[in-house]
């Protein structure tokens, strides 16, 4: 895998305004299509524009992986049904809960899924079915918001920088990861999906990312 620094909308907080798996980056409409498509080849992957209850703030209101979608509750209609589009092979639903950033809450891949402590049985359940992934419920480093404060592909993730051994190994069982560790991104955010879209392809982080940073952020996603 390859690590590359980037920037979106000049910004080096990348992770808000971009997702990516291993078939689809989703960025924001009216993103220049030139960079668009720059940055998808780097994951490998095919560009697609879609706006998330009409903003730019794809991070934080989608999660996804190989199986499903969960969008936030404010997406409207023909957003939704642009993703079915985009997505045909997944099943895509709003997520049935008061919590909007559903991004922020959940962190999954193919295998797993960590959701926030704060969620009811209902929206777990819910997570299940959409992802078909098993869920896991905890915070990490005191945080009830998982999905922000951690990144991960199908071989790894990367958690905020005061994550717990205890935490680590139930993130790395509940994902069947192949490693887990703790770090920040743009010199000292743990914030961290803020800042990284990753695949099981490359790993893009935002322009600021120390070298420090990308030694540990290439550990654990086994970057050539």
């Amino acid at each position: 895998m390859n690590i590359y620094r980037v920037l979106v909308y000049s910004n080096p907080n990348i992770g808000i305004y971009a997702q990516a798996d291993d078939s689809v980056m989703i960025l924001p409409p009216g993103y220049p299509k030139g960079k668009s498509h720059r940055l998808a080849s780097l994951l490998g992957v095919t560009p697609q524009q879609i706006s998330i209850a009409g903003t730019r703030l794809i991070g934080p209101l989608l999660v996804m992986n190989g199986h499903g979608v969960l969008v936030s509750k404010l997406a409207d209609d023909g957003e939704l049904s642009q993703l079915r589009d985009i997505l045909k092979d997944r099943v895509v639903e709003r997520f049935l809960s008061k919590n909007t950033a559903v991004g922020n809450l959940i962190l999954a891949n193919d295998k797993g899924a960590i959701a926030s402590e704060r969620l009811s049985n209902m929206e777990i359940a819910q997570i299940r079915d959409v992802l078909d992934v098993e869920v896991v419920g905890m915070s990490i480093s005191g945080y009830h918001q998982v999905g922000s404060v951690a990144i991960a592909n199908n071989s790894g993730a990367l958690l905020h920088p005061l994550a717990s051994d205890d935490e680590l190994s139930l993130v790395m069982d509940a994902m069947k990861l192949n490693d887990v560790d703790r770090g920040t991104v743009n010199g000292g955010v743990p914030f961290i999906s803020s800042g990284i879209v990753v695949n099981d392809k490359a790993i893009l982080v935002g322009s600021e990312t120390t070298g420090p940073e990308l030694f540990m952020i290439g550990k654990v996603f086994k970057a050539d």
